[in-house]
Protein backbone atom coordinates (compact mmCIF):
# COMPACT_ATOMS: atom_id res chain seq x y z
CA UNK A 1 0.00 0.00 0.00
CA UNK A 2 1.01 3.78 -1.10
CA UNK A 3 0.94 6.70 1.37
CA UNK A 4 0.39 10.61 1.14
CA UNK A 5 3.40 12.45 1.40
CA UNK A 6 2.29 13.58 5.04
CA UNK A 7 3.25 17.22 5.94
CA UNK A 8 2.52 17.81 9.95
CA UNK A 9 1.44 21.47 11.06
CA UNK A 10 1.89 21.97 14.72
CA UNK A 11 -1.30 24.11 15.95
CA UNK A 12 -0.34 23.64 20.00
CA UNK A 13 0.77 27.69 19.93
CA UNK A 14 -2.41 28.63 18.57
CA UNK A 15 -5.04 25.88 18.66
CA UNK A 16 -4.17 24.95 21.91
CA UNK A 17 -2.97 28.19 23.79
CA UNK A 18 -6.42 30.26 22.56
CA UNK A 19 -8.31 27.74 25.38
CA UNK A 20 -5.75 27.93 27.77
CA UNK A 21 -5.39 30.82 31.10
CA UNK A 22 -4.65 34.04 29.81
CA UNK A 23 -1.88 34.17 32.96
CA UNK A 24 -0.01 31.97 31.19
CA UNK A 25 3.65 33.62 30.88
CA UNK A 26 5.21 35.45 28.07
CA UNK A 27 8.12 33.59 29.65
CA UNK A 28 6.74 30.28 29.53
CA UNK A 29 5.62 30.70 25.89
CA UNK A 30 8.69 31.69 24.49
CA UNK A 31 10.22 28.37 26.49
CA UNK A 32 7.13 25.66 24.85
CA UNK A 33 7.77 27.77 21.73
CA UNK A 34 11.63 26.74 21.36
CA UNK A 35 11.57 23.39 23.15
CA UNK A 36 8.74 22.72 19.81
CA UNK A 37 11.90 24.44 17.19
CA UNK A 38 13.94 21.28 18.91
CA UNK A 39 11.93 18.74 17.59
CA UNK A 40 12.23 18.64 13.73
CA UNK A 41 8.99 19.79 13.11
CA UNK A 42 9.19 21.13 9.59
CA UNK A 43 5.60 23.85 10.59
CA UNK A 44 5.00 25.47 13.33
CA UNK A 45 1.72 27.87 13.74
CA UNK A 46 2.98 30.59 16.32
CA UNK A 47 -0.72 32.26 17.42
CA UNK A 48 -2.95 34.61 16.06
CA UNK A 49 -3.36 37.93 14.98
CA UNK A 50 -6.49 38.88 16.52
CA UNK A 51 -8.37 41.10 18.59
CA UNK A 52 -7.62 40.21 22.36
CA UNK A 53 -11.48 40.60 22.71
CA UNK A 54 -12.32 37.41 21.24
CA UNK A 55 -8.93 35.74 21.92
CA UNK A 56 -7.40 37.28 24.90
CA UNK A 57 -4.77 34.65 25.37
CA UNK A 58 -2.99 35.76 21.78
CA UNK A 59 -2.65 39.53 23.27
CA UNK A 60 0.69 38.81 23.12
CA UNK A 61 2.03 37.56 19.86
CA UNK A 62 4.20 40.40 18.85
CA UNK A 63 6.44 39.74 22.09
CA UNK A 64 6.33 36.09 21.28
CA UNK A 65 7.44 36.65 17.90
CA UNK A 66 10.38 39.04 19.12
CA UNK A 67 11.67 36.26 21.79
CA UNK A 68 11.51 33.24 20.87
CA UNK A 69 14.20 31.82 19.18
CA UNK A 70 13.40 30.90 15.33
CA UNK A 71 15.15 27.34 14.37
CA UNK A 72 16.64 26.84 10.64
CA UNK A 73 14.33 25.48 8.50
CA UNK A 74 11.34 25.56 10.58
CA UNK A 75 8.37 27.62 8.90
CA UNK A 76 6.63 29.59 11.30
CA UNK A 77 3.23 30.65 10.70
CA UNK A 78 0.88 32.76 12.12
CA UNK A 79 -3.35 32.98 11.57
CA UNK A 80 -4.67 36.32 10.46
CA UNK A 81 -8.43 36.83 10.06
CA UNK A 82 -8.83 40.52 8.48
CA UNK A 83 -6.87 42.93 7.06
CA UNK A 84 -5.74 44.38 10.03
CA UNK A 85 -4.04 40.90 10.89
CA UNK A 86 -2.16 40.45 8.09
CA UNK A 87 -0.57 43.95 8.40
CA UNK A 88 0.31 42.80 11.74
CA UNK A 89 1.78 39.73 10.80
CA UNK A 90 3.82 41.34 7.84
CA UNK A 91 5.92 43.11 10.20
CA UNK A 92 7.20 39.80 11.55
CA UNK A 93 7.55 38.63 8.24
CA UNK A 94 10.18 36.87 8.86
CA UNK A 95 10.64 34.80 11.17
CA UNK A 96 7.09 34.40 9.73
CA UNK A 97 6.88 32.72 6.03
CA UNK A 98 3.79 33.44 3.83
CA UNK A 99 1.38 30.45 3.72
CA UNK A 100 2.56 27.55 2.14
CA UNK A 101 -1.38 27.40 0.68
CA UNK A 102 -2.93 28.56 -2.33
CA UNK A 103 -5.09 31.43 -1.99
CA UNK A 104 -8.74 29.30 -1.47
CA UNK A 105 -12.26 30.44 -0.89
CA UNK A 106 -14.04 29.48 2.08
CA UNK A 107 -17.05 28.86 3.50
CA UNK A 108 -18.34 27.11 7.10
CA UNK A 109 -21.34 24.95 6.86
CA UNK A 110 -22.99 25.72 10.35
CA UNK A 111 -24.03 29.66 9.99
CA UNK A 112 -24.22 29.52 13.51
CA UNK A 113 -20.55 28.49 14.37
CA UNK A 114 -19.15 31.51 11.98
CA UNK A 115 -21.42 33.91 13.73
CA UNK A 116 -20.02 32.84 17.53
CA UNK A 117 -16.40 32.84 15.82
CA UNK A 118 -16.34 35.55 13.36
CA UNK A 119 -19.03 37.49 13.74
CA UNK A 120 -19.63 36.95 10.17
CA UNK A 121 -22.40 34.57 8.67
CA UNK A 122 -22.28 31.96 6.31
CA UNK A 123 -23.99 34.14 3.78
CA UNK A 124 -20.90 36.61 3.88
CA UNK A 125 -18.22 33.78 3.70
CA UNK A 126 -19.85 33.01 0.28
CA UNK A 127 -20.09 36.94 -0.88
CA UNK A 128 -16.17 37.40 -0.58
CA UNK A 129 -16.19 34.60 -3.27
CA UNK A 130 -15.71 36.49 -6.27
CA UNK A 131 -13.43 38.84 -4.76
CA UNK A 132 -11.10 36.26 -3.74
CA UNK A 133 -10.85 34.45 -7.35
CA UNK A 134 -10.38 38.27 -8.98
CA UNK A 135 -7.20 38.72 -6.79
CA UNK A 136 -5.85 35.63 -7.41
CA UNK A 137 -6.24 36.06 -11.21
CA UNK A 138 -4.45 39.35 -10.52
CA UNK A 139 -1.56 37.74 -8.81
CA UNK A 140 -1.33 35.07 -11.39
CA UNK A 141 -1.79 32.93 -8.99
CA UNK A 142 -1.27 28.91 -10.57
CA UNK A 143 -3.44 26.91 -8.59
CA UNK A 144 -6.10 27.61 -5.87
CA UNK A 145 -8.06 25.94 -3.45
CA UNK A 146 -11.27 25.26 -1.38
CA UNK A 147 -12.13 24.96 2.05
CA UNK A 148 -15.09 23.98 4.36
CA UNK A 149 -15.23 24.28 7.83
CA UNK A 150 -17.41 22.37 9.91
CA UNK A 151 -17.55 19.98 7.22
CA UNK A 152 -18.95 17.05 9.14
CA UNK A 153 -21.76 18.25 11.36
CA UNK A 154 -22.12 21.22 14.29
CA UNK A 155 -22.72 21.15 17.56
CA UNK A 156 -25.67 24.02 16.92
CA UNK A 157 -27.48 22.20 13.63
CA UNK A 158 -26.30 18.78 13.68
CA UNK A 159 -24.85 16.20 11.20
CA UNK A 160 -23.99 17.37 7.74
CA UNK A 161 -24.33 14.62 4.83
CA UNK A 162 -21.64 13.94 2.47
CA UNK A 163 -23.77 15.29 -0.40
CA UNK A 164 -23.99 19.15 1.37
CA UNK A 165 -19.87 18.74 0.67
CA UNK A 166 -19.51 17.72 -2.18
CA UNK A 167 -22.53 20.85 -3.67
CA UNK A 168 -20.44 23.12 -1.94
CA UNK A 169 -16.92 21.82 -3.03
CA UNK A 170 -18.80 21.77 -6.54
CA UNK A 171 -20.06 25.52 -6.56
CA UNK A 172 -16.71 26.84 -5.43
CA UNK A 173 -14.85 24.35 -7.92
CA UNK A 174 -17.21 26.27 -11.04
CA UNK A 175 -15.79 29.11 -9.85
CA UNK A 176 -12.54 28.56 -9.87
CA UNK A 177 -13.24 26.40 -13.69
CA UNK A 178 -14.41 29.92 -14.91
CA UNK A 179 -11.89 31.83 -13.69
CA UNK A 180 -9.56 29.50 -15.22
CA UNK A 181 -7.19 28.76 -12.37
CA UNK A 182 -7.18 24.87 -11.53
CA UNK A 183 -8.07 23.73 -7.98
CA UNK A 184 -5.31 21.11 -6.38
CA UNK A 185 -5.59 21.80 -2.54
CA UNK A 186 -9.09 20.75 -0.47
CA UNK A 187 -9.33 21.73 3.07
CA UNK A 188 -11.81 20.07 5.56
CA UNK A 189 -12.02 21.58 9.05
CA UNK A 190 -14.21 20.01 12.14
CA UNK A 191 -13.81 22.41 14.39
CA UNK A 192 -16.89 20.73 16.24
CA UNK A 193 -15.47 16.96 16.72
CA UNK A 194 -18.46 15.45 14.46
CA UNK A 195 -15.40 13.66 12.44
CA UNK A 196 -16.40 10.04 11.54
CA UNK A 197 -13.84 7.81 10.07
CA UNK A 198 -16.08 5.82 7.38
CA UNK A 199 -17.16 9.30 6.30
CA UNK A 200 -13.79 10.84 5.90
CA UNK A 201 -12.83 8.07 3.92
CA UNK A 202 -16.02 8.25 1.77
CA UNK A 203 -15.92 12.18 1.38
CA UNK A 204 -11.93 11.83 0.51
CA UNK A 205 -12.97 8.75 -2.16
CA UNK A 206 -15.80 11.27 -3.93
CA UNK A 207 -13.90 14.23 -4.40
CA UNK A 208 -10.67 12.15 -6.07
CA UNK A 209 -13.07 10.19 -8.04
CA UNK A 210 -14.79 13.64 -9.28
CA UNK A 211 -11.83 16.06 -9.10
CA UNK A 212 -8.65 13.95 -9.60
CA UNK A 213 -6.42 17.42 -9.87
CA UNK A 214 -6.77 17.77 -5.95
CA UNK A 215 -4.25 16.55 -5.21
CA UNK A 216 -3.03 17.89 -1.54
CA UNK A 217 -5.70 17.90 1.19
CA UNK A 218 -5.67 19.26 4.52
CA UNK A 219 -7.40 18.43 7.40
CA UNK A 220 -8.27 20.41 11.15
CA UNK A 221 -9.88 17.45 12.81
CA UNK A 222 -10.78 17.97 16.48
CA UNK A 223 -11.17 15.16 19.01
CA UNK A 224 -13.28 15.63 21.39
CA UNK A 225 -15.39 12.49 20.61
CA UNK A 226 -11.87 10.82 20.08
CA UNK A 227 -12.20 10.51 16.51
CA UNK A 228 -9.48 12.54 15.24
CA UNK A 229 -6.57 9.37 14.97
CA UNK A 230 -9.02 6.98 13.22
CA UNK A 231 -10.25 9.91 10.50
CA UNK A 232 -6.42 10.39 10.03
CA UNK A 233 -6.25 7.01 9.53
CA UNK A 234 -8.75 6.89 7.18
CA UNK A 235 -7.49 9.59 5.30
CA UNK A 236 -4.43 7.73 4.73
CA UNK A 237 -6.31 4.47 3.39
CA UNK A 238 -7.54 6.41 1.17
CA UNK A 239 -4.56 8.64 -0.56
CA UNK A 240 -1.52 7.15 -2.12
CA UNK A 241 1.67 8.46 -3.42
CA UNK A 242 0.36 10.92 -5.98
CA UNK A 243 -1.23 13.21 -3.13
CA UNK A 244 -0.10 15.36 -0.45
CA UNK A 245 -1.81 15.36 3.44
CA UNK A 246 -1.28 18.28 5.56
CA UNK A 247 -2.34 17.42 9.00
CA UNK A 248 -3.34 20.37 11.99
CA UNK A 249 -1.89 18.21 15.50
CA UNK A 250 -1.04 19.47 18.53
CA UNK A 251 1.52 18.61 20.58
CA UNK A 252 -0.19 17.08 24.21
CA UNK A 253 -3.66 17.16 22.33
CA UNK A 254 -4.71 20.71 23.67
CA UNK A 255 -6.95 22.90 21.69
CA UNK A 256 -10.24 24.06 21.29
CA UNK A 257 -12.31 27.00 19.80
CA UNK A 258 -13.55 29.12 23.18
CA UNK A 259 -17.46 29.04 20.66
CA UNK A 260 -17.49 25.67 19.45
CA UNK A 261 -19.11 24.58 22.80
CA UNK A 262 -16.87 21.89 24.30
CA UNK A 263 -13.75 24.31 25.25
CA UNK A 264 -10.73 22.30 26.48
CA UNK A 265 -12.22 19.43 25.95
CA UNK A 266 -11.98 19.77 21.92
CA UNK A 267 -8.82 19.12 22.01
CA UNK A 268 -6.80 17.60 18.39
CA UNK A 269 -4.76 14.05 17.77
CA UNK A 270 -1.56 14.78 19.78
CA UNK A 271 1.32 15.65 17.77
CA UNK A 272 3.35 12.61 19.80
CA UNK A 273 0.47 9.84 18.90
CA UNK A 274 0.15 11.21 15.62
CA UNK A 275 4.35 10.84 14.72
CA UNK A 276 3.93 7.52 16.45
CA UNK A 277 1.25 5.99 14.55
CA UNK A 278 3.15 7.50 11.23
CA UNK A 279 6.44 6.34 11.74
CA UNK A 280 4.87 3.00 12.73
CA UNK A 281 2.97 2.69 9.34
CA UNK A 282 6.90 3.27 7.15
CA UNK A 283 5.69 6.89 7.05
CA UNK A 284 8.49 9.54 7.65
CA UNK A 285 7.26 12.65 9.81
CA UNK A 286 11.17 13.94 10.24
CA UNK A 287 10.48 14.62 14.07
CA UNK A 288 12.45 13.20 16.90
CA UNK A 289 9.70 12.28 19.23
CA UNK A 290 12.11 12.23 22.22
CA UNK A 291 12.41 16.04 21.99
CA UNK A 292 8.82 15.94 21.26
CA UNK A 293 7.85 14.10 24.72
CA UNK A 294 10.48 16.38 26.03
CA UNK A 295 8.22 19.63 25.18
CA UNK A 296 4.75 17.61 26.17
CA UNK A 297 6.58 17.43 29.32
CA UNK A 298 6.81 21.01 29.49
CA UNK A 299 3.62 21.80 28.31
CA UNK A 300 1.89 19.57 31.30
CA UNK A 301 4.99 21.75 33.61
CA UNK A 302 3.21 24.59 32.05
CA UNK A 303 -0.52 23.66 32.72
CA UNK A 304 0.05 22.38 35.89
CA UNK A 305 -2.17 19.40 34.46
CA UNK A 306 -1.76 16.12 32.40
CA UNK A 307 -2.59 16.54 28.54
CA UNK A 308 -4.68 14.31 26.83
CA UNK A 309 -1.97 13.06 24.79
CA UNK A 310 -0.89 8.95 24.98
CA UNK A 311 2.62 8.41 23.87
CA UNK A 312 3.91 11.32 26.07
CA UNK A 313 2.42 8.83 28.73
CA UNK A 314 3.36 5.24 27.83
CA UNK A 315 6.13 5.98 25.37
CA UNK A 316 6.83 5.03 21.58
CA UNK A 317 6.89 1.47 21.18
CA UNK A 318 10.15 0.12 21.50
CA UNK A 319 11.68 -1.03 18.48
CA UNK A 320 14.80 -2.16 19.12
CA UNK A 321 16.57 -4.11 21.76
CA UNK A 322 18.23 -1.03 23.19
CA UNK A 323 14.66 0.05 23.46
CA UNK A 324 12.74 -2.86 24.70
CA UNK A 325 11.75 -3.07 28.68
CA UNK A 326 14.01 -5.03 31.15
CA UNK A 327 12.08 -7.94 31.83
CA UNK A 328 13.09 -7.61 35.48
CA UNK A 329 11.35 -4.25 35.63
CA UNK A 330 9.13 -3.53 39.15
CA UNK A 331 5.64 -3.54 38.87
CA UNK A 332 4.28 -0.33 37.57
CA UNK A 333 1.23 1.18 38.02
CA UNK A 334 1.49 5.10 38.28
CA UNK A 335 1.86 7.13 35.00
CA UNK A 336 4.96 8.49 36.99
CA UNK A 337 6.45 4.57 37.22
CA UNK A 338 5.24 4.41 33.51
CA UNK A 339 8.15 7.01 32.90
CA UNK A 340 10.42 4.48 33.47
CA UNK A 341 10.87 4.43 28.95
CA UNK A 342 12.80 7.82 29.48
CA UNK A 343 13.47 8.42 32.92
CA UNK A 344 15.01 4.80 33.46
CA UNK A 345 13.88 2.18 36.08
CA UNK A 346 15.02 4.37 39.00
CA UNK A 347 11.00 5.77 38.84
CA UNK A 348 9.75 2.76 39.95
CA UNK A 349 12.55 1.13 42.33
CA UNK A 350 9.90 1.46 45.17
CA UNK A 351 8.26 -1.18 43.85
CA UNK A 352 7.83 -4.98 44.47
CA UNK A 353 9.03 -7.79 41.94
CA UNK A 354 6.53 -10.59 43.23
CA UNK A 355 8.01 -13.34 40.77
CA UNK A 356 9.63 -16.03 42.54
CA UNK A 357 12.81 -15.87 40.73
CA UNK A 358 14.81 -13.25 37.95
CA UNK A 359 12.80 -13.55 34.52
CA UNK A 360 15.48 -14.02 31.93
CA UNK A 361 15.80 -11.93 28.96
CA UNK A 362 14.39 -13.33 25.86
CA UNK A 363 16.25 -15.22 23.27
CA UNK A 364 16.18 -12.12 20.28
CA UNK A 365 17.23 -14.31 17.83
CA UNK A 366 14.46 -16.12 17.39
CA UNK A 367 10.97 -15.26 17.13
CA UNK A 368 8.24 -15.30 19.52
CA UNK A 369 6.25 -18.29 19.80
CA UNK A 370 2.59 -18.88 22.05
CA UNK A 371 3.04 -22.18 24.05
CA UNK A 372 1.17 -23.41 27.00
CA UNK A 373 4.10 -23.55 29.11
CA UNK A 374 4.16 -19.34 28.44
CA UNK A 375 0.61 -19.56 30.23
CA UNK A 376 -0.90 -18.58 26.92
CA UNK A 377 -3.33 -21.31 25.85
CA UNK A 378 -6.57 -21.56 23.75
CA UNK A 379 -8.49 -20.45 26.94
CA UNK A 380 -7.28 -16.89 26.78
CA UNK A 381 -4.84 -14.77 28.39
CA UNK A 382 -4.80 -14.40 32.13
CA UNK A 383 -5.12 -11.11 34.00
Amino acid sequence: MSFPVVRLNEEGMREGMQIESVNISIDDKVRLLDALSATGLESIVVGSFVSPKYTPQMAQIEELLKRFTPAPGVRYLALALNQRGKERAAEFTPPLSPSPYPPSTLVHLCDTFIRRNANMTQQQEIDRWPEIVTRAVESGAPKAGIALGAAWGSNFSGHRSEGERIDIIARQHALWDDAGIPVTFLALADPMSWCMPDEVESTLSRVLERWPGITEFHLHLHDARAMALPSIYAALRVLDSRHTLFLDVTFGGIGGCPYCGNGRATGMAATEDVVNMLENMGISTGVKIDRLIDAVWLLEDVLQRATPGHVSKAGPLPRSADQFYDPNLPLIETHAEAEHFKLGPAVAAHQMRPWREPIPAPDLREPASVTEESGLVSGGIAR
